[in-house]
């Protein structure tokens, strides 16, 4: 299975093809331009590494959010189009699972977070089972890190807990963060470059035909935007 994968959440975002779980290429977003003009050129690119086209793709994997909202559209926009010109279907990915999966540390549990910007993070607890899988314990937030702190903690009881994040300073520069230190709980930096995990999940979940289309493909906010909350609430306005 030929699979193209996008993760466009934030600025640190990059584009990958797989076949199945083998990564062929890769290309991360390190420049200042906006994804709606650097991804068509830069998915044409890979694709012509490889050897290929959008006709030889068989899955579109893209990365749902959470993440910034401009980003996210792009990325669900772009391969919407894709899929109603060539037919094929796409697995939305969380970026957070992304993250967690990452872990290469032992712990039952694994927090995964990431920067939301306004002191806050987009975060998310998973339980490992078998097979290597990860089970998200709850919804995922974006909550301040202090208070993911306190969550976590009070989730996994006694049960150590590993943390995988691209930006471990939002925890870390917490007064609550020794009391994990104290646990010797681990912080696991990892990089931003997301679009090969993203295709490797989506291959999974394709095998177990949890895929979408054009139309049932949506995004994962968690936070609303500031223009939905406006457009909702007109007493925001001039606030």
């Amino acid at each position: 299975m030929l699979i193209l994968a996008l993760d466009t959440c934030d600025a640190r975002g990059s584009v990958a093809i797989l076949r199945d779980q083998s990564l062929l290429q890769v290309a991360p977003h390190t420049t200042n331009e906006d994804y709606s003009s650097w991804l068509l050129p830069t998915v044409a690119g890979v694709l012509a590494s490889a050897g290929l086209t959008l006709r030889d793709i068989d899955l579109y994997a893209v990365a749902a959010g959470p993440g910034s909202f401009t980003g996210v559209r792009v990325g669900l926009t772009t391969v919407k189009a894709w899929s109603e010109v060539y037919g094929r279907p796409i697995a939305a990915v969380s970026r957070l699972e992304a993250i967690a999966s990452e872990s290469n540390a032992a712990p039952a549990y694994v927090a995964a977070f990431i920067d939301a910007r306004r002191n806050q993070i987009f975060a998310a607890l998973y339980r490992r089972r078998a097979a290597a899988l990860l089970e998200r314990v709850d919804d995922e937030m974006v909550i301040a890190p202090d208070k993911f702190l306190e969550w976590c903690a009070a989730k996994a009881a006694s049960e150590k807990i590993v943390w995988v994040s691209t930006d471990p300073n939002c925890l870390t520069q917490t007064q609550q963060w020794s009391s994990r230190l104290a646990l010797n709980e681990t912080l696991q930096e990892i990089s931003p470059v997301l679009a090969s995990r993203i295709g490797q999940i989506g291959y999974r979940l394709a095998l177990q035909n949890q895929h979408t289309d054009s139309l049932s493909l949506d995004a994962n906010y968690v936070r609303r935007s500031d223009a939905e909350i406006l457009w909702k609430d007109p007493s925001h306005h001039g606030a």
